[in-house]
């Protein structure tokens, strides 16, 4: 049994927006006012938006932060059954979240990972709606060539059959336990307290006993379309405001992609930017808002003052 929890600090409130035939549930945590430039932190890949608990616990100003659960993860839900997920879908609903919540206000905009990737497309897109741009190890992916689409469409078809034989289901667990340990395997700076807090925000308790993780299979799926590189570097020259690019000291892409696509390639990639600094987090992962969350707080508190 793992032992104590982590305490937080700061309470959210859960609130379930409709957005484009979804019920999105968004984290709240302060109140509006005048002064607070809205602070929209926007979760990765298999997470979910109570992951920027500890961040939101480092801060030392009082902000009005607004954290949805992305489509088919935590808590929020759809209408009818979903086999894949298309990354424009992403845009277009934070576009119409930013319509529910803030309007014409310009917001400051945290994106980690899959998230820094949809802040970096969005802010390109839309970048008078966008104060300020803080990317989490948004690194985008290595650079496609139009004869792969041939084999990324036929992986993407094997892929949906894979899915709907029940061959790609997520791992259920015994107990909320095993959901921490799972947590601290992925991450080996992550400590117990913090890993079964983030445990039961993660996953749920089903009927049966056994826990399963707030996240659809079918996230699992390939996307159909190769990565354009062109593409992106268009929407990074289209980010009017001040960018921070965050990184973790540990090499991600070095560790995920053998030498096919390399930390050197991103900062080229970041020199497209018109506005940009890079910050490295020293003694941290990916995961750097659950290994640093205090260095990482006065970072983005910095760069938004």
């Amino acid at each position: 049994m793992i032992g104590q929890m982590y305490p937080i600090k700061k309470q959210h409130r859960s609130e379930f927006v409709p957005i484009r035939n979804q019920t999105y549930h968004v984290q709240v945590w302060g109140e509006p006012a005048p002064d607070k430039v809205p602070l929209v932190m926007v979760h990765g890949w298999m997470d979910v938006a109570a992951s920027y608990q500890f961040v939101v616990d480092a801060f030392t100003q009082d902000h009005y932060i607004i954290a949805p659960d992305w489509r088919g993860y935590g808590r929020s839900s759809c209408v009818g059954a979903v086999d894949n997920y298309w990354f424009p879908d992403y845009l277009a609903d934070l576009d119409f979240l930013l319509d529910h919540y803030v309007v014409d206000t310009p917001v400051n905009l945290v994106g980690h990972s899959m998230g820094g990737n949809i802040a970096m497309m969005y802010g390109g897109v839309r970048p008078q709606r966008i104060r300020r741009l803080v990317n989490l190890e948004g690194f985008g992916m290595p650079a496609s060539k139009p004869h792969h689409a041939v084999k990324r469409y036929a992986q993407w078809m094997d892929e949906l059959k894979s899915l709907h034989r029940g061959e790609m289901d997520l791992k259920t667990y015994d107990n909320v336990d095993q959901v921490a340990r799972r947590l601290m395997k992925n991450n080996r700076r992550l400590g117990e307290d913090k890993a079964l807090w983030l445990a039961q925000h993660w996953a749920r308790e089903n009927p049966d006993g056994r826990w399963s993780i707030l996240a659809e299979s079918a996230h699992k799926v390939s996307n159909a379309h190769i990565y354009r590189v062109e593409e992106s570097l268009a929407l990074y020259a289209a980010l009017s405001m001040p960018v921070l690019a965050v990184e973790a000291s540990d090499d991600s892409l070095g560790g995920w992609w053998r030498g096919k696509y390399t930390l050197e390639e991103y900062h080229e990639r970041l020199k497209t930017v018109p506005q940009v600094e890079v910050a490295v987090v020293q003694d941290a992962g990916h995961m750097l808002h659950h290994d640093q969350p205090e260095v990482l707080a006065g970072l983005i508190e910095r760069f938004i003052a």
